[in-house]
């Protein structure tokens, strides 16, 4: 005969198990569905579109056919809105409704938009005319241009600190400078040399700004709040486009070399090159990296794949096939719209920016905050 204090622990031991596997299920469940939620929206100028990943699976979901070339995109921090610069034939921005995916407005801004990025608040975007040699201030309440601010000659690159109080315009006929914009007041505070820059990234703390410089092989580092070189980092050849982790402890450079493309890894703590990743690729290599700052997909122009790598191992775990180009790419992660997205655990459908939330009454607070 069984002892019942042997059975009752036996018994014991069988519901903990249980539970925990509940536990560990309904959470990869939730983490799964967060991550089926991460899109990337990636301009694709061959074609004159948009490509849409889904980056659960990594394939191409979808396309929204546009009028004219797109350069680059940048997502409201709501997720809400994708704005698309386009050149050459529109001069414009196009806006994109990321629910419905489809396109709801076009706003004329300078001529040759460029770059573009939004601020933190999701109230301003801010667009780079490389040949009216300004930067459109977009009101995204209206989708109208509510300023134009003078910089130096074929603007092409923005980024914005992550309290949104400056921007960063690489400038120049060569790309040789940067100009610092006071978003307050519209005006130019600041600029400083640097060497045909490409791109440009600020660190999560918005302490420091990377920039690269294709011609010397190098990445600077800049104190935003002297605007001083405070270090310059030896990469490899034709350093591009440069993405920062969420985290803030790496950033990630595609070298736009057409015989080697790789993507070097920096560590921000040492400014140091601490890995190099071969891709398979052309040049004009664009760079995003997921909102968990679990992997980075970058681009090529020469109808190459998406590759796709974990941050973990700095490997390609896949490649993407496109139809025909793909240059510059941004993450999005669908935010709650209704209340009812909330319910019947639809909270756990969502991921940053809105989420992870921990039940339905913290996804209903978001949605009363934002509707």
């Amino acid at each position: 005969m069984a002892n019942p204090l042997t059975q009752r622990v036996k018994t014991f031991s069988l519901i903990i198990t249980c539970l925990l596997l509940l536990i560990v299920c309904g959470l990869g469940g939730a983490l799964n569905r967060t991550e089926a939620q991460v899109r990337a929206y990636v301009t694709n100028p061959c074609e004159n579109s948009i490509a849409i990943v889904d980056t659960s699976t990594n394939t191409v979901v979808g396309t929204i056919t546009v009028p004219s070339l797109t350069l680059d995109v940048a997502i409201t921090p709501d997720s809400r809105r994708a704005y698309f610069t386009t050149t050459f034939q529109d001069d414009a921005v196009i806006v994109v409704d990321t629910a419905t995916d489809t396109v709801i407005t076009t706003i004329p801004v300078g001529d040759n938009p460029m770059g573009i990025e939004i601020s933190p608040d999701g109230t301003r975007a801010y667009v780079a005319n490389h040949e009216s040699n300004t930067i459109s201030v977009i009101n995204t309440a209206n989708n109208t241009v509510v300023a134009t601010i003078p910089v130096g000659v074929r603007p092409s690159e923005i980024a914005l600190t992550p309290d949104g109080t400056k921007a960063y315009v690489i400038f120049g006929v060569s790309n040789q400078a940067v100009a610092v914009i006071d978003t307050a007041t519209n005006t130019v505070i600041a600029t400083f040399p640097v060497s045909l820059a490409i791109g440009i990234a600020i660190t999560p703390d918005g302490t420091r700004a990377y920039i690269t410089n294709e011609d010397v092989d190098t990445v600077t580092v800049v104190d935003t709040a002297s605007n001083t070189v405070i270090a310059t980092i030896p990469t490899f050849f034709d350093p591009f486009y440069i993405a920062i982790t969420p985290d803030g402890t790496r950033a990630y450079v595609t070298h736009a070399d057409t015989l080697f493309p790789m993507v070097s890894v920096i560590d921000t703590a040492t400014n140091t090159v601490i890995a190099i990743i071969p891709i398979e690729g052309r040049s004009f290599l664009g760079i995003a990296i997921t909102p968990d700052g679990s992997r980075a997909y970058v681009t090529s122009v020469a109808t190459s794949p998406i590759a796709v790598i974990d941050t973990a191992s700095n490997t390609v775990i896949a490649n993407i096939p496109t139809i025909t180009c793909s240059f510059k790419l941004a993450m999005i992660s669908p935010v709650p719209r209704s209340k009812d997205d909330c319910k019947n655990q639809g909270y756990l459908e969502f991921g940053p920016p809105a989420g992870p939330f921990k039940n339905q009454g913290q996804c209903i607070r978001y949605v009363n905050a934002h509707l």
